[in-house]
């Protein structure tokens, strides 16, 4: 059973992340050749404040 987690920085609307789970889904099934009801995938999202790249969270380099 094939588990895939993705985490991203919240704020998407939720036909993106809808789209984004079946893309997953396809992509999985396709390449690794398994039935799509045993593929598994989580989507976690991230408040930008709680994401850092270099020191600077995300919040902070959308300010400028």
């Amino acid at each position: 059973m094939p588990f895939v987690e993705v985490t991203l920085v919240e704020g998407r609307r939720p036909a993106q992340l809808r789209a984004l789970l079946s893309a997953i889904t396809e992509a999985v099934v396709s390449t690794v050749d398994v039935p799509r009801e045993s593929v598994r995938v989580v989507l976690r999202e991230v408040p930008p404040t709680h994401w850092s790249a270099g020191d600077v969270t995300i919040a902070e380099r959308r300010k400028g």
